[in-house]
């Protein structure tokens, strides 16, 4: 066997969503966040086109995201619809980790993949970030907000129009007493149909 497939699964089994509200303010330093980038790229994507592109937050930066966000959020609810609580979640989450990558998907007008495809490798890269952080012990949490959606985020990150943010990964070293969660799948018997003739 080339590689030890007991710790690959164990690390696939044991990857889990880590809130900011559990992270430490242990700080996260910029070759991890490397790290876990250069992993990310490594996801496979038709035709090599590597549709991803990052946007790392951290220190001060983190900031102006929460800014944004709370700005954001403020200005595409409906006064009937707001909730403080999420406003401020949304707010003080970036303040929590010790980094935020916004994974976006940077398209190619000439490519002749079709975006869902290229969603799809931009997702795997996010998995390999995952991946990554279970393995150093690290938390992560792929946050999907419906403001990330937004022409205002592509505006914000520098995208352009033809792109979509596609997570706001939060990083950070979880608190000294969280257990690590644990969770169960159903046997693949209920999702699988085998075809042999």
């Amino acid at each position: 066997m080339k590689y030890n497939l007991s710790e690959i699964s164990d690390v696939i089994k044991n990857r889990r969503t880590i809130f900011p509200e559990q992270f430490s303010d242990r700080k996260i330093h910029r070759e991890q966040i490397e790290v876990l980038l250069n992993n990310a790229i490594w996801a496979p994507n038709h035709g090599l086109s590597q549709p991803w592109q990052f946007k790392v937050f951290m220190e001060n930066g983190r900031n102006k995201l929460s800014e944004f966000l709370g700005e954001m959020y403020t200005k595409l609810t409906p006064q009937a619809d707001f909730n403080e609580g999420k406003y401020t979640m949304l707010k003080n989450r970036p303040l929590l980790a010790g980094a935020v990558i916004a994974v976006s998907l940077k398209r190619n007008p000439e490519s002749r993949i079709s975006e869902l495809e290229e969603i799809e490798a931009v997702a795997c890269a996010i998995q390999n970030m995952y991946l990554t952080c279970t393995a150093w012990g690290l938390g992560g949490f792929w946050s999907t907000p419906k403001l990330i959606y937004t022409p205002e985020m592509n505006t914000f990150l520098g995208t352009g129009v033809a792109d979509k943010c596609l997570a706001l990964f939060y990083v950070g070293y979880p608190k000294p007493d969280l257990e690590w969660p644990k969770s169960r799948r159903k046997p693949i018997e209920y999702y699988t149909e085998w075809v042999s003739e």
